[in-house]
């Protein structure tokens, strides 16, 4: 979304009554929740498709930091 559409989505919900405001945001809300929950899945799917390839190292919190210190 470019600057100026932001800033006219600004401009046009100050201009909204209070009661349409809080509709809006909850809205809002509800969309960013589910666009985080998405993006997790998306995460979570990715990360089992890695594991299923053998591209995760697995071990204890030890074994990782054997591993760092040997980078």
């Amino acid at each position: 979304m470019g600057t100026n559409t932001l800033n006219k989505l600004i401009e046009d919900f100050s201009q909204l009554p209070l009661e349409d405001k809080e509709y809006a945001i909850d809205v809002i809300k509800r969309q960013l929740i589910e666009a985080k929950r998405d993006a997790i899945a998306k995460r979570a799917r990715e990360a089992m498709t890695n594991l299923k390839k053998g591209l995760v190292k697995k071990g204890t919190v030890k074994d990782l930091y054997k591993d760092l210190e040997g980078d």
